[in-house]
């Protein structure tokens, strides 16, 4: 299931969650996706960079997602401000 169905529920949850999170109604379900993959691999480069290991299944997953979609959410919001 390390597919790209794989990563579109992942993407989703974080993405989801990350909306939620970050106290907005979201940008709809097909941007939260895209937010959480590239959350996913945002999530994974600064995991990698400071050497932090969350695991490789899914819930491990969903957590460097998450951690990466916040970011990008927060990044988002302060751009669109500006």
């Amino acid at each position: 299931m390390h597919g790209i169905i794989y990563w579109i529920v992942v993407g989703l949850i974080a993405g989801w969650l990350a909306g939620k999170v970050m106290k907005g109604g979201g940008y709809g379900i097909v941007v939260d996706i895209i937010l959480g993959i590239l959350g996913g691999i945002l999530g994974g480069w600064l995991f990698g960079m400071v050497g932090i290991s969350a695991g490789g299944g899914l819930i491990g997953g969903i957590i460097v997602s998450f951690v990466g979609a916040v970011l990008l959410v927060w990044i988002t919001r302060l751009l669109k401000k500006a």
